[in-house]
This record gives C-alpha cells, structure tokens and sequence, in this order.
C-alpha cells in the first residue's frame, strides 16, 4: 500500500500526526500567505493615513501626530515579542493569529464607529490655520487610543505568530523543502506588498475622497475575511506542538548562571563543564559543541556545581549546548541592532514624507492622487522586484557562490542599509527642492487643505521611497533569514519576533529624536524647532533627512564591525535535489 511519511513534531489541527503530502508545503502555506496579504491590506492604510486623519480630522499637530503614530507602530512591533513568547508557551501560534486577528478586527471596528459619529470627534475646522479649532478630546480620545492600540496588539499577534506558523510548513531536514523554506521569506515579502499596494491605493483613496467612516469599514471587512482565509486552511496545516516552555528562559538562565558563578574559575578542559548524556537524552534532544570564542565568560554558566542532596539549580547550572545557544543568540544582538536606526528612517516616509506629498500637486491627467497612496511606488517596485530576485538573481548566484539563498546573509543587510542612507539624501535634496518652489511662488504659507498645492509634482518623492523600498527587501528579509538559519532550532519560531524588537526601537526612537531635535532647535527657528511648527514649508525637515543620513551611516559603519567580527555557526548540509542541480 501506500507508505505515509509522518512529519517529526508536527501535528494536525486534531492533535494527529502531521503526513507529508497531506500536511504543510507550498500549497497549504498558501492560505497563510493570502490572510498576511489581506492583513495587511487592512492595516497599512492606516500606517500610512493616520497623520493625515490625526491632523484633518482630530486636529493633533503635525509633531504630536507623527509620536502618536511612530508610538502605535512601535507599540504593534514590541507587543509582537510578547506575544511569540505566550504563543509557544501557552496556546500555540494558530490559536495566535486567530484570535489576534479577531482583537485586531474589534479595533478597526471601533475605529470605523467612531469616524462616523460626529459626537467621538472634534467640530470641522481648517486645521491647523483656524485659531478656534478644537482637539479630540474625552470620549472621543478614548475611543481612538483603544481603537488604536487594539489594532495594534491584533497586527503584532499576526506578525509574531503567522510567518513562523508559514516556516512549519516547510520541514528544513527535507532537501526538497527546505530550498522552499528559502524562497518562502521572499513569496511572504510579495504578498504583503500585494495587501499594501491595494491598500495605499484604494483604501486610501477610499478614506480620502469618500469619508473616513468608508475607509475604516472596509478595512473591518477585508480583516473578517483574512480571518476566514486563515480558517479554511486549518485542515492542511502542520503545526507545532505547543512545549509549556519558552527557548527565551533557558537563554536567560544562562546569563543569570555566568553572573552566579562568576568567581569560579574554569576547568582547563571543556568536556568537564556540564552537558546531559547523549544515550540517555530523549531522542530530539539538541546537541551542540563547545566553542572558545566568543563570549567564553558564559562559559561559567556550565561549571558543574559541588554535589549536594538536591539536583543543581538550572539557574546556576546550564547545559554546554544551552551555554553555546546563548552565545549564539548574544552574538546575533548587535547584527539585529542595525535595524533600530533603518525603522526610524522609515517612520519619517510613513509621517512627514506624506505631509510633504500634501503640499503637493498629485494630480495625474484628471485623478488627483491621495498623499498617502505614495508608498504605493516601492510596493510595486517591490511586487516586481521579488520575483525577480527569486527566480532570477538567486539561481544566479547560487551557480557562483554555491550558497542557496545566493548571497550570505550578511552581505544582504549591508546592501540594504547602504541603500537606506542614499534614501535619506535623496530625501534631503528633494526637501530643499520642494521649498525653493514655494518660495520662488509665495507659497510659503499657503494652505494645502484648501488646495493651494505647490506647482511641483510629488512624484519628486518617489525616488526616496522607490529606494527605501528596495532597502527594505534587502534589510528586513535578509535579518529573518538569517536569524531562522542561526538561531537555535527552538528559538526558530521567534525569528520574526527578533526583528519586530528593533523595528519598534526604532519606532520609538523616531519619537525621541523628533523631541530632542525640536529641543535642540529651538532658539534656532521661529517656529520653535525644526519640526515644531504645523506648517511644514517653515520647518527645516531637509536638515532632519541629513541628520538621518548621517546616523544612518554611522549605523553601517557599527554594522560592519559586528558583521565581519560575526561567526557562522556550522550548518547541516542539504543536498539540492536533481531539479535544483546546475
């Protein structure tokens, strides 16, 4: 008869053992690519709009709006840590992103209530030139805050649980499927541009031109469809059995263990520190060997303790493999921490980049573009950049460098973050373009709101966001993949979770800077800083894309000090199956 190959430590939707065929692989990580799109088709709009609703439609200024946002964003990226953290502890990641999409689902809804009653928000005023308007205040900031921060919780459930639960559907011990598991990261790239391009584009034109209420709503219901799409794949999926227990503890303990013993001295020899015996470990336990360099002080973590009637703490006496897990992952912080400055860069074109595409003439022929729907250039950069780097570049490389994701890691982040600081300059340059036109008009102190655009096209921003874009794909996907090959197997599962950390850093960041900037500045500007004023043609936001591009090289320079000082750690060989042969 048939032979049924069972998948080792995946399981059904029923608790049955997971079959190859019937179970996982390219076609059921389908719907799960399908709901990340469609989430973020909900989602982006807003990431992208909101500056513009907080300023138009709850009269908040230009400054607080933009630490409002870059807040709500960092808080959906740290939030997803958390998340990852309780999902492979408690209820798994399926059960995760259900019920992050239905939080998530609850939070546009209130969102969509709210712009459609006029009690939950400020009277209409032609903010910010109208002395008599009024600021969202009481019941509607209250609605908005918890309208907000549940969609943000919701969006850090899925983004901390759906790309891990896509990765179990890929077994890395199969050669077939784990040069799959290599191109997943750039499908699951492709469809979030897909979600967003609809996103910046016809929702925003949707919330825009046709009321707020609208463009909520339907986001509301693209969501409630995300989460029938994820439904009607449970089926099909493989899923991981939930352990009762976080990777994340047995690294700190580590930690805590060579801080405990850090007055005892070393054996000479390593095989004297601790490690269980392989013949009476169970038989999917991980075994990895000792190794000098680097941070040998944890070591320490492993010093066998003197025997006593009670067994050794796990907080004072940690395993050889659980020791060089901990290396690994201590090693890997400074490599993630290249993120921190790059996300603060990408607040700025998700907040003052679009109050920049406001000022702006966005008609093309008889359509007047949204300023929000400017991102929607690198997506489609992107929506056709994917493609061509997985079945173009890749296969390329890979004939010359042998390595199957065709270049290391490594050398993908660098090329992203060189990529963010000509971003940054071209971000500059146009800035200062775009206020020689105002002046050279009178413009300086014209009102957009009542369509007194600037007579120059806002497609003079789309180089900074064309570039970013590009950046992104190198940066961003190139730190999952390599967290996924580096990390420990059972810290596998949080590799987007590590990258969300420094993103929300860095959109935390973006807050203490635009404060510290405005500070610093003060008696420099009329206005009371750099980006204090509300009228963005008297503010100095050329010299703050500058600032941005100098810390972004810096930012390159630290990168690749960790990076060339960075170790790979040995990886088990796969052989490429005939069809993947040269």
């Amino acid at each position: 008869g048939e032979t049924r190959e069972v998948v080792e430590g995946k399981v059904d939707w029923r608790g049955r053992p997971a079959i190859r065929g019937s179970h996982g692989g390219v076609a059921n990580s389908f719907f799960i690519l399908v709901n990340f799109g469609l989430e973020n088709l909900a989602s982006l709009s807003l990431a992208v709009n909101l500056i513009i609703y907080f300023m138009t439609v709850m009269h908040i200024g230009l400054t607080d709006g933009s630490n409002l946002l870059t807040n709500y964003m960092g808080t959906s990226y740290m939030v997803a840590v958390l998340i990852s953290v309780f999902a492979d502890t408690f209820i798994g990641r399926y059960k995760t992103v259900i019920i992050s999409s239905v939080i998530e689902l609850v939070g546009l809804l209130i969102l969509t209530l709210q712009a459609h009653s006029n009690k939950l928000k400020p009277p209409y005023c032609v903010f910010p030139f109208d002395p008599k308007c009024e600021t969202v205040s009481g019941d509607g900031r209250t609605h908005l805050y918890v309208g907000l921060y549940l969609v943000a919780i919701g969006s850090a459930g899925i983004k901390a649980a759906l790309p891990a639960h896509c990765a179990d559907q890929f077994d890395e011990k199969h050669p077939t499927e784990k040069l799959q598991m290599s191109s997943f990261f750039n499908w699951l790239l492709l469809s979030l541009c897909t979600g967003g391009a609809i996103s910046v584009t016809v929702f925003v034109w949707i919330q825009s031109y046709k009321g707020w209420d609208k463009g909520f709503g339907a986001a509301t219901g693209v969501m409630g469809l995300a989460l029938l799409v994820f439904i009607a794949g449970l089926p099909g999926y493989r899923i991981s059995v939930v352990q009762g227990s976080t990777a994340l503890l047995e690294i700190l303990q580590v930690y805590v263990a060579a801080i405990r013993n850090r007055n005892m001295k070393l054996p000479e020899n390593p095989d004297e520190l601790y490690e269980i015996s392989k013949s009476k470990a169970p038989p999917d336990t991980d075994f990895m060997a000792h190794r000098d360099k680097p941070f040998r002080f944890l070591d320490k973590a492993a010093i066998v303790q003197a025997p006593t009637d009670e067994a050794p703490s796990p907080w004072r006496q940690c395993r050889v493999t659980q020791v060089e897990h901990a290396k690994t992952v201590l090693a890997m912080v400074p490599i993630f921490c290249s993120a921190i400055i790059m996300s603060t860069c990408l607040a700025q074109l998700q907040t003052f980049s679009i109050q920049q595409g406001v000022t702006m003439d966005r008609t093309i022929g008889t359509f007047k573009m949204p300023p929000a729907s400017l991102p929607i250039i690198p997506l489609i950069v992107l929506v056709f950049a994917v493609p061509i780097y997985e079945r173009g570049f890749v296969p390329f490389a890979r004939r010359i460098t042998g390595h199957p994701n065709g270049i290391p890691h490594l050398q993908r982040v660098g090329v992203g973050l060189v990529l963010s600081i000509v971003s940054m300059a071209i971000a500059a340059v146009v800035e200062v373009r775009r206020k020689r036109v105002a002046a050279r008009h009178g413009m300086l102190d014209a009102n957009p709101i009542l369509g007194k655009q600037l007579p120059i096209s806002c497609f003079w921003l789309a180089p900074q966001f064309t570039v970013f874009g590009v950046a992104d794909m190198f940066t961003f996907i190139g730190l999952l993949e390599f967290f996924y090959s580096q990390a420990p197997p059972a810290l596998k599962s949080m590799s987007s979770s590590f990258l969300w950390c420094p993103m929300s850093l860095g959109y935390f960041l973006s807050t203490i800077i635009v404060k510290a900037v405005n500070a610093a500045t003060r008696g420099a500007t009329a206005s009371g800083g750099w980006l204090a004023g509300n009228n963005i043609n008297r503010n100095h936001l050329d010299l703050f894309f500058w600032l941005l591009a100098v810390l972004s090289f810096l930012n390159f320079l630290n990168y690749l000090f960790w990076a060339s000082w960075y170790k790979y750690k040995p990886q088990q060989s796969a052989h490429v199956p005939a069809e993947h042969k040269v």
